[in-house]
């Protein structure tokens, strides 16, 4: 049976070929868009790292003043921290969970291996209780780093992973390039995802900024407050927040936003490509499939006269369907094959830079979704096929 099939494949040579080629590019297409989109249904089931629930984000402008920011800066988180309903608050750079902001660096060396590109933030000894992150390992900041000879530094898994490997990361040494700067580790996280829910887990690296240390703290800079409130806080807090706020500094003005909102925000601005990517691979899928279901019934209109000698040489109706089937699935079959050629090349070239396992997700994704494609836009030809009767088609002739 499988002989007669590649017979038959092989006397219509031309036309199977272009529908191989059309399935190969197809099937190719189809691997790329599932590609990206399992990267990201991968990226969004890894834990983020932190809990943005009840925390709120205080964007703190000093506009004009030029008094001493350190100092009131000090005072403010000391009165936010006395306000009933507040659970903990910290201090920390730009590139909040959920903002547009970045702040990376390729500078930390271990022995002679240099780090990737690393997503680094400024911390202080309460971000840990904000933002309910998780230590894996060694400790978070705290008072014992004050006399620290070394910049203390927290790691995430990642960081740790790709500088050390299986090494012990607490308390190794990181140095720069000129070797005149060191970084000591002091604790490592689980992981830290803070762009979106689809980023990846990407090197993360923490340092310790401290309100008191007034050689690390600049006068010029924006301060921006993270605080964590008890469950059920509304308006009222809110409101009692930035009134305090204006009464500790002076004027300064103070926009908020709970890491929630930040977060929805930054979830819109993600899904627009992933829709469209989304709306491109249905649109190839339909594409596709009218143009495998054009061919097949083509290929019936020209084959009425093959179709009616088998049946009067005794082919039953469903003997017919499964030939056009078989014939189908060995054409789709050989397709796929070529696509899976060039689909293995993105792992072993790391094309993307994604794991494996996503190629392969892909590779399986995509080859479901091409059978799938021709089971269905194949079955209603073949069983126009099966009802030729040979009466019809030869008189037809």
């Amino acid at each position: 049976m499988i002989r007669h099939l590649f017979t038959l494949i092989w006397n219509r040579k031309r036309s199977n070929f272009l529908l191989m080629a059309e399935i190969l590019l197809s099937f190719f297409v189809l691997f790329v868009v599932s590609v990206l989109l399992v990267s990201n249904y991968y990226n969004y089931r890894q834990p983020m790292g932190f809990s943005p629930d009840n925390v709120w984000e205080f964007d703190v402008d000093p506009g004009q003043d030029t008094t001493d920011r350190k100092a009131t800066l000090r005072l403010l988180v000391q009165e936010l921290q006395a306000t009933p309903g507040v659970a903990a608050v910290t201090w920390t750079s730009s590139n909040t969970p959920f903002s547009f902001s970045n702040m990376n660096t390729d500078q930390f060396r271990y022995k002679d291996k240099k780090a990737s590109l690393t997503e680094q933030y400024d911390a202080d000894d309460d971000m840990v209780r904000v933002l309910n992150q998780k230590v894996v390992a060694g400790r978070w900041f705290d008072h014992r780093d004050d006399a620290s000879t070394h910049h203390p530094v927290v790691i995430n898994q990642k960081f740790a992973e790709d500088m050390f490997g299986g090494e012990a990361a607490v308390g190794k040494v990181l140095t720069n390039d000129k070797h005149d700067e060191q970084w000591q580790v002091v604790g490592v996280i689980e992981a830290y995802r803070s762009g979106n829910d689809f980023a990846a887990n990407e090197p993360a690296i923490f340092n310790r900024r401290v309100l008191q240390d007034t050689a690390r703290v600049g006068n010029n800079e924006q301060p921006i407050l993270l605080v964590r409130v008890l469950p059920g806080s509304g308006a009222v807090l809110e409101q009692q927040l930035v009134r305090k706020i204006k009464q500790v500094t002076k004027g300064w003005d103070a926009n908020v936003n709970t890491l929630e909102e930040n977060r929805h925000d930054k979830m819109k601005f993600m899904l627009t490509p992933l829709i469209a990517l989304g709306l491109v691979g249905l649109f190839l899928i339909i594409n596709v499939a009218l143009g495998l279901f054009g061919v097949l019934w083509y290929n019936i209109n020209q084959r009425k006269s093959e179709i009616g000698l088998r049946r009067a040489l005794g082919a039953t109706s469903n003997g017919i369907s499964r030939q056009f089937l078989g014939e189908m699935f060995v054409v789709t079959t050989l397709g796929v094959v070529g696509g899976l050629v060039l689909a293995m090349q993105f792992p072993l070239l790391g094309v993307f830079g994604f794991a494996t396992p996503i190629y392969l997700t892909a590779m399986l994704l995509a080859t479901i979704l091409i059978f799938l494609l021709t089971a269905i836009c194949a079955f209603q030809p073949s069983r126009i096929a099966a009802a030729i009767q040979p009466a019809v088609s030869l008189r037809e002739e």
